[in-house]
């Protein structure tokens, strides 16, 4: 009965406040309720009469309170209930949950179209079901859930062993669809034996259009780090580095490429991919600026493994044509990649050393400790520190060499021109340093000018002047950020 009249004092209160109940108190009671607890109570108020009051305690003490005997609360309520309050109550519920049933009926119906559309697949009418797969897991990716658990997956599968090129592609791109951001389907479709199947199709339907499809399923599936290893002893890598050299598509061809990629972070694929021959493919390739940064991706993820690093100091030139990528200015990723390789292979082998010598990375890498960027200038001094140490054990072992020839020298005269010559050689080598640094300086100030003046528009013949040859020609190595 409490419950009831308190609800009632509320209601009143919002609908027609009188007088005597416009104070705080009652203010603060409306604003600790919420939207919800709002309607209920006014639902209340309708069904009980809304207007029946508690006795106030502030009532005028020349006014008696009214006497409060037993009612009985539910006849009350319905000997006062207004007409319309059945239809506002209606009103209300739908309002509250207008949203909630509109989802609801969407949801169902999709449920109902993807159910229809696996019929569709399990029945004969299995080509017009996948291109409606292929339709809805476009863009919704709970269509892509729901239509694997209804079953999609093994007609899909089966539509592959035909020999009609239109049902062929329908499947594949309907595969492709599901596996897009789902990794559960990844993980199914692989065990359903598509690798096989693909395959297959490319080795004895040999079709351009099947063949860019069947590269576009290579790149999703092999984005999941389990799919890895089975397609790479699948015989997949042969047939993406042979799609690579063979298309005419940028598409697939920047598909084999992100593939390759994903199948070289594994190590279990690095055997497959040097028996492929992909090495050596990319660095007879690897001058051709739109997939060579890809291509260093791929050397980077190779590089570690020792029969990589001996794969790619097999390759002739390899060192001079990755010191030329260090060179490229206009390509800081690639300049990255390039000083990673070799940075590795510096460090793991003393050969790889001397052949980089050989091949000018000195001058190279000190370039690019100017001018690279700030990853590769830390590689570069990595390798320029590795090659230093190198050289120092070189030349105490060369000067070791020449003390115990002349270890007992016969008189003074051929000792002092031992000694001479020792300190000859020291001299020539650091002048020949000095000059290497002071014409990297001379580069890098000239650089930085015609880049400032570029930028501030000024006259082309501004630079470089004559002062400025003089003054960075009487610059000394004290001034390299070493």
């Amino acid at each position: 009965m409490g419950k009831c009249h308190r609800r009632n004092d509320v209601a009143s209160v919002v609908l027609d406040p009188p007088v005597s109940t416009t104070g705080p108190d009652h203010f603060k009671l409306w604003s600790t309720f919420s939207r919800a607890s709002f309607r209920r109570m006014i639902l209340d108020a309708v069904r009980c009469g809304g207007r029946s009051h508690k006795p106030s305690s502030k009532s005028p003490p020349d006014q008696p309170p009214r006497p409060v005997g037993p009612i009985d609360v539910r006849s009350e309520c319905e000997h006062k209930k207004p007409a319309g309050s059945d239809r506002l109550s209606e009103l209300l519920r739908l309002s509250e949950s207008s949203e909630n049933e509109e989802d609801i009926r969407q949801k169902v119906q999709m449920l109902e179209e993807l159910k229809r559309v696996v019929k569709r697949l399990q029945s004969s009418n299995v080509l017009e079901g996948a291109k409606e797969v292929r339709r809805l897991t476009k863009e919704v990716s709970d269509a892509r859930t729901t239509l694997a658990l209804l079953g999609a997956i093994p007609p899909l599968m089966a539509l592959l062993d035909s020999e009609d090129s239109i049902s062929q592609i329908a499947a594949l791109y309907a595969l492709l669809n599901l596996a897009i951001g789902n990794d559960a389907n990844k993980a199914a479709i692989v065990k359903a034996g598509a690798i096989h199947k693909m395959l297959k199709l490319v080795n004895e339907f040999p079709n351009s259009e099947v063949a860019e499809a069947v590269v576009a399923n290579f790149l999703g599936l092999s984005a999941l780090d389990s799919n890895k290893p089975i397609i790479g002893s699948s015989g997949a890598i042969p047939f993406l580095v042979k799609n690579l050299d063979n298309t005419n598509s940028c598409q697939a061809r920047q598909d084999s490429l992100r593939a390759l990629y994903n199948l070289s972070i594994s190590p279990l694929n690095v055997i497959p991919i040097l028996e492929s021959d992909l090495i050596a493919f990319i660095m007879n390739k690897l001058g051709d600026m739109d997939v060579s940064e890809r291509f260093l991706s791929i050397l980077c993820n190779l590089v570690s493994v020792a029969e990589a690093r001996k794969a790619i100091s097999s390759v002739p030139d390899a060192f001079p044509m990755l010191v030329d990528v260090v060179s490229w200015t206009d390509a800081p990723g690639c300049q990255e990649k390039a000083s990673y390789i070799l940075m590795v292979m510096a460090h793991k082998s003393y050969g790889d050393r001397q052949a980089m010598i050989e091949a000018g990375v000195a001058s190279a890498l000190l370039e690019l400790t100017l001018l690279g960027s700030t990853l590769a200038q830390k590689r570069a001094s990595r390798i320029l520190e590795c090659l230093r140490v190198d050289k120092g054990k070189q030349v105490s072992d060369n000067y070791g060499g020449m003390s115990t020839t002349i270890s007992a020298p016969q008189d003074c005269t051929t000792y002092c021109s031992s000694v001479e010559l020792k300190d000859g050689m020291e001299d020539d080598m650091m002048s020949e340093e000095k000059k290497a640094v002071k014409q990297l300086v001379q580069q890098s100030l000239q650089n930085n000018m015609k880049r400032i003046v570029k930028r501030a528009n000024l006259p082309h013949e501004f630079v470089p002047s004559d002062h400025l040859k003089t003054f960075t020609s009487s610059s000394t190595s004290k001034s390299v950020p070493f």
